[in-house]
């Protein structure tokens, strides 16, 4: 199993919570689950509220589940929400399925893990952590 460093996931963290506050966003969580699913790093921003890595934890779990990003989940769960209902339920709730979940590939293509960022938009979010997998030398997929 392809796996990422303690050292690219701080990255991933660190360039989200930049391009964050240069877009201005509400105060951001930014979660780096490995491809297991297990927490790799969390930082949460001054003022965000605690519930945020719950949420955070669950974008990203959805991927690495799944093996598809936040905005593939929401369109699933627009077409079939009863699939999205009962992954949900199988997962432990550990499942948001919106914008903000972004699938982590290496150069390879293989998928390493997954990121969960929230606290704006959803689209905000995923954008934030777009930018900060790109800057780890990562892929990924929205």
């Amino acid at each position: 199993m392809a796996t990422i460093s303690l050292r690219r996931a701080r990255t991933i963290i660190r360039k989200t919570l930049e391009k964050g506050r240069e877009m201005e966003l509400k105060p951001l969580s930014v979660v780096v689950l490995d491809a297991g699913g297990h927490v790799i790093a969390f930082e949460r921003e001054d003022g965000a509220s605690p519930g945020r890595f719950a949420i955070a934890h669950a974008k990203a779990h959805g991927c690495v589940m799944l093996g598809i990003p936040g905005s593939a989940q929401m369109a699933r769960a627009e077409q079939q929400a009863y699939f999205i209902a009962a992954a949900g339920a199988v997962f432990d709730g550990k499942l948001v399925p919106v914008p903000g979940g972004l699938l982590l590939r290496d150069r390879k293509g293989a998928m390493v893990g997954a990121v969960g960022v929230t606290g704006d938009t959803s689209d905000n979010d995923a954008s934030a952590g777009m930018a900060g997998i790109e800057a780890a030398g990562l892929t990924g997929e929205a």
